[in-house]
């Protein structure tokens, strides 16, 4: 097998496995001579294929760099050096031939064994075709927009803080900013029953922008919740000052102490809980607050270096703490055990796309599916930021968090409050989320299964919050009695003496039609945004991953369309047309589309139109136990 067949299997393994083989500058000069030294000017296409699946790749940049190894080539550099980079990276190697000419022995000094083995490159899934080339896209940012929300009529609250956003893709971030410290600060005072679990809207939002996209504003969401935690941390200066004073007055006793009881030194209690913590740490912080508690971090970086600190490893805390489960820990050192049941830990994050891998390594991690991302595109013209002139937005953040404690503390006085869902908004909500998992299953395997069923938990959590807000703007909103359509009503369960007596502890909550349809409507966004940060991540089981422009064209489609209809829109959205081919055939080979004749069936749910090369008009039909008719 000559260098270039070589370098071609190479290449296939690598956009397999969608491993960015030269991460660093260092390393990417060093490909290029590889490839340069070996295969000339016929690898120069070879070489675009290995980089482009870096979101670095700039097609111009290496252009520059190719030339210039083909010029200045490195006698010492060869093409053993690619496949040591792949190796590196994780892709799969066949070694059951060798090269054994002189240019491999001395490329050994660049490898990590002498005999370096590379002539034959197989791709991670077995036995499988390979699929068109599919070109990837430069940078982060996919070529089509991903969707913003849908503009709703949100309770007050929400669409005050919203109006301080400067631009769409705010508007959407500070909502799911709102979302996560108003429902942190609910904790378990408010759930929804779902998957056989109380869910309460306890959430993990992750917004990911590029530098100075905008992000910063994220800063003030943090003083929604901070008249929460100064409440908290005046008490706890209060209560370690009184031990101060018994403790003293404890030690100059004498032997009399032997008669009283030791003062206790006061729990830390807090709400807002640093990411710059030690596993133990952060097990203490919430333990001491009951299971509660938010972490608000503008840089993911700080909690992922926590993580990965020698005294860190407390990735499974988040992950055990957004399903509500018991969290312990024992140290053998005073043979202290603490526990706490139910934790309602949340989180709030943002950071730059680099700094994703560093927190989330793979989708097998977990945290990745339990993440509601966020994905801000880049700014790239300049933003006048004198426009709102005085405007202190941390005095007016601030108000509003005061004017929210107000409502949390009338809330927290009244007991537990419930969702309760009517069966025809269950239907409407598993009806949803069928459609998605089975169009997901078809582009991602089962990738984001996991994302797409906990997506689904953290829908349940933000209606359930968004009811219990609609709820407290009402002026008495515990006054059932004199509304007819009252959205706090007592617990069926309640006993009628009690109900009388003015004594509930429980009450059920009814969200709205509008605010409903209004949550429904943020999953479709969430998943596509969801899936855009998948392509930041190492490929697992998933030979071709679908990404956010994939799902934007053929939503774009309809229900019927031709190859030159697809092709025509795929330019618009700066999609290769080999790649939107790929997709489309792929589906094909998948048996995920069947080919009808124009008129052997009624036109389902969903359906396109191609052109086959002799011109033949045919009808693709993406059906799920679905059958044709004829007309």
């Amino acid at each position: 097998m000559d260098e270039i067949e070589s370098l071609c299997r190479l290449c296939e393994a690598v956009e397999t496995a969608g491993a960015d083989i030269a991460p660093t500058y260092a390393e990417y000069v060093q490909l290029a001579f590889a490839i340069a030294t070996d295969c000339g000017e016929a690898g120069r296409e070879f070489f675009h294929r290995l980089c482009r699946v870096s979101a670095k790749y700039e097609r111009e940049h290496a252009e520059r760099i190719f030339s210039n190894a083909l010029t200045t080539r490195h006698g010492d550099v060869h093409l053993g050096t690619a496949f040591h980079l792949a190796e590196r990276a994780g892709v799969t190697l066949c070694k059951e031939e060798m090269m054994n000419h002189r240019k491999n022995a001395k490329n050994a000094g660049n490898a990590p064994s002498k005999n370096l083995t590379h002539t034959h490159v197989y791709n991670k899934v077995d036995n499988e075709e390979p699929y068109e080339s599919e070109e990837l896209q430069d940078g982060s940012d996919p070529n089509q927009p991903l969707p913003s929300f849908t503009e709703a009529d949100w309770p007050k609250i929400l669409l005050l803080i919203m109006s301080y956003a400067t631009s769409p893709t705010q508007r959407d971030v500070m909502l799911l900013g709102a979302l996560t410290a108003i429902g942190a600060s609910m904790e378990r005072y408010v759930r929804c029953p779902y998957a056989g679990k109380l869910q309460s809207p306890c959430l993990q939002s992750f917004i990911v922008a590029p530098s100075a996209s905008g992000k910063g504003i994220l800063s003030f969401i943090r003083l929604l919740v901070e008249p929460i935690h100064d409440e908290i941390r005046q008490k706890v200066a209060e209560e370690v000052k009184a031990y101060k004073k018994e403790k003293a007055a404890y030690d100059t006793m004498g032997k009399e102490r032997c008669k009283v009881e030791a003062p206790q030194m006061p729990k830390n209690k807090m709400f807002l809980i640093s990411g710059n913590n030690t596993g133990t740490g952060i097990l203490q912080n919430i333990m001491d607050a009951n299971g509660t508690g938010l972490i608000c971090e503008t840089e993911a970086d700080t909690i992922s270096a926590a993580i990965g600190s020698e005294y860190g490893h407390w990735s499974d805390t988040l992950r055990k703490a957004f399903d509500h489960d018991r969290l312990s820990y024992n140290r053998r050192t005073d043979q202290e055990y603490r526990e706490v049941k139910k934790s309602y830990l949340s989180l709030l994050l943002s950071g730059t796309p680099a700094q994703v891998k560093p927190l989330i390594p793979s989708t097998e991690n977990g945290l990745f599916s339990r993440q509601l991302f966020y994905y801000m595109h880049g700014i790239w013209t300049w933003i006048n930021q004198f426009e709102s002139g005085e405007t202190d937005l941390e005095a007016i953040f601030t108000g509003i968090g005061l004017e929210w404690k107000k409502q949390l503390d009338l809330m927290k006085a009244h007991g537990l409050h419930t969702l309760r869902l009517t069966d025809e908004q269950k239907q409407e909500f598993n009806t949803l989320f069928a459609d998605l998992f089975f169009r997901s299953g078809l582009a991602n395997d089962n990738e984001m299964s996991s994302s797409i069923a906990r997506l689904a938990v953290n829908t349940c959590r933000i209606m359930a919050e968004i009811a219990m807000i609609r709820a407290l703007e009402c002026d008495q909103p515990y006054q059932f009695k004199d509304s007819s359509s009252p959205l706090l009503t007592p617990d069926k369960e309640i006993a009628a003496d009690n109900i009388k007596d003015g004594i509930i502890t429980r009450w059920d909550v009814t969200i709205t039609a509008e605010d409903f349809h209004a949550v429904l409507e943020l999953v479709t966004p969430l998943y596509r945004h969801a899936t855009h940060i998948l392509s930041f991540l190492p490929s697992t089981e998933v030979k071709h991953r679908a990404n956010a422009d994939r799902d934007a064209l053929f939503e774009i489609m309809g229900n019927q369309f031709t190859r030159a209809q697809l092709l025509e829109q795929a330019e618009k959205m700066k999609i290769k047309p080999n790649t939107a081919l790929s997709w489309l055939n792929r589906l094909i080979k998948k048996d995920c589309l069947s080919i009808q004749t124009i008129k052997a069936f009624i036109r389902a749910r969903m359906c396109a139109c191609v052109r086959e090369p002799s011109e033949k008009v045919h009808f693709l039909h993406l059906y799920n136990n679905r059958t044709f008719h004829e007309s």
